[in-house]
């Protein structure tokens, strides 16, 4: 190495004797490597807290605290600093000594310049390649984040074109005040993405509060959202506060809003436009400050078209559309979503290196997924909770899953596919239901779909009965 070549090492020489000291700085200074010079072992600790050099040279035997003393308390401020230990009373149990507190070499006097510049040369060599790979993990860990950060979005996950539009288009609605319409089926992540855009929002410190509109008769929903005074109705014992004044200065989050009556149409409106409401039972005119985000699994555009859902609040809402895919239609998504629910169970569940049997995922990569991303993330908390061990198999995976080879065979006369499609749900809301052992929640579950819909569907099929336990 020449003098001034990069890269230069800073070089800590403590040795008590002038001559020895003079002769060792000469053969570093030969290295260009910045040096500081010390008598003694405190001076040189002291100067060391303030500015920890790349190697340190020292004698072991100085005035005070010794130089194998020195190593140990060197190395357990700064690990990584190289350490080289000169001695003129050297031995193979204090070299070994020296070796086991951490030293990276041992010299014994007397000793040439050109040994000790062997050994220099030898730890610059070292040292260049430790920096050469702290360069490649920090560049491989930036690439890594870059190429993670492509294919998520806070807890939204996705490497396929119809994900990253939808990247884009929360990257640019996130920091304003625009209201936002979230289109998806259940299980899509609607819910996920309108957290998204909050956390991402200039309201972020503000609160997130989620209303389910679908959930609720017109009369609860009025006083969820709005609030209602004392003695507004039976029941009403003091004054409540409704989720857009819980929302002030943060977002409101109205989920399946293509649900709500006529009548709670025509207030939501007032408030979109004059960020104002009365209470229910109530005079006072309460102003809010906060963004709507909205969403629904059903077509509004159709709706207003069918005279369901009124056309100026369509457009209120309809300001920045996100329209989120189901799974079937970004399969290619599977095997990302799945690494990323795995390593989110490890945490949750406490079980390290998660993983799934190629078997199993090839049924995954298959399956056509009516539940959507939760009925995904719900079916790897299950198969991660039971599964023995840390590899998740085949046998791990429900009967929905495991069966999905079934096949159906065309008739030789027509096939009526509503009644096919109608038969073969039935089926699986009575393979649900027998699994669940007759609990709809769970049964729900199972399935990926909320209750409300699972409750729909047995009473179109005529499966609710009178006495059944929820």
């Amino acid at each position: 190495m020449k003098k001034n070549d990069p890269p230069a090492y800073s070089v800590f020489i403590v040795e008590d004797n002038a001559s020895m000291r003079e002769g060792i700085e000469q053969v570093v200074l030969r290295f260009g490597f910045p040096t500081l010079v010390f008598e003694k072992a405190e001076p040189a600790l002291q100067r060391f807290s303030e500015a920890t050099p790349d190697i340190m040279i020292s004698d072991y035997r100085l005035p005070g605290m010794d130089g194998l003393a020195l190593l140990q308390q060197v190395k357990q401020r700064a690990p990584a600093c190289e350490f080289i230990l000169i001695t003129a009373y050297g031995s193979i149990e204090l070299a070994v000594q020296a070796m086991q507190h951490g030293a990276s070499d041992f010299i014994t006097k007397p000793f040439s310049p050109e040994e000790l510049a062997v050994k220099l040369e030898r730890l610059s060599q070292r040292l260049a390649q430790q920096r050469e790979m702290e360069k490649l993990q920090a560049q491989n860990l930036y690439l890594r984040e870059q190429e993670e950060s492509k294919y998520n979005f806070g807890e939204i996950v996705g490497n396929s074109n119809a994900m990253q539009e939808v990247f884009r288009v929360l990257q640019k609605v996130a920091p304003t005040d625009s209201s936002v319409i979230i289109y998806g089926e259940s299980g899509t992540g609607k819910e996920l993405v309108a957290r998204a855009i909050h956390k991402n929002s200039r309201r972020s410190a503000g609160p997130f509060i989620r209303v389910h509109c679908g959930g609720l008769t017109e009369s609860l929903l009025e006083s969820e959202l709005f609030g209602h005074e004392k003695g507004a109705f039976t029941g009403a014992i003091k004054r409540r506060h409704g989720r857009f004044e819980l929302a002030e200065a943060g977002t409101i989050f109205l989920d399946e809003i293509g649900d709500i009556s006529t009548a709670m149409q025509v207030k939501l409106l007032r408030v979109l436009q004059e960020k104002e409401f009365e209470r229910v039972g109530g005079e006072e005119t309460v102003h809010v400050d906060t963004r709507i985000i909205a969403a629904t699994h059903r077509d509004l555009k159709a709706e207003v078209e069918a005279g369901r859902f009124r056309e100026d609040l369509y457009y209120r809402l309809h300001i920045v559309p996100i329209h989120l895919p189901p799974l079937r239609q970004r399969t290619g998504d599977i095997a990302l979503l799945l690494r990323h629910f795995l390593a989110k169970m490890e945490k949750e569940i406490g079980k390290p290196n998660l993983r799934i049997e190629p078997q199993a995922e090839e049924l995954l990569l298959q399956y056509h997924w009516p539940g959507n991303v939760r009925e995904l993330e719900n079916l790897i908390e299950r198969a991660a909770v039971l599964c023995d061990g840390s590899v998740i198999t085949v046998t791990d995976l429900p009967p929905l899953v495991k069966d999905r080879g079934a096949v159906f065979a065309l008739p030789d006369d027509n096939l009526d596919l509503n009644q096919t499609l109608e038969e073969v749900e039935r089926a699986l809301l009575e393979r649900a239901l027998k699994k669940a052992h007759g609990v709809k929640a769970e049964a729900a579950r199972i399935l990926g779909i909320k209750t409300t819909t699972l409750l729909y569907k047995l009473g179109k099929y005529g499966m609710q009965t009178a006495g059944e336990e929820d």
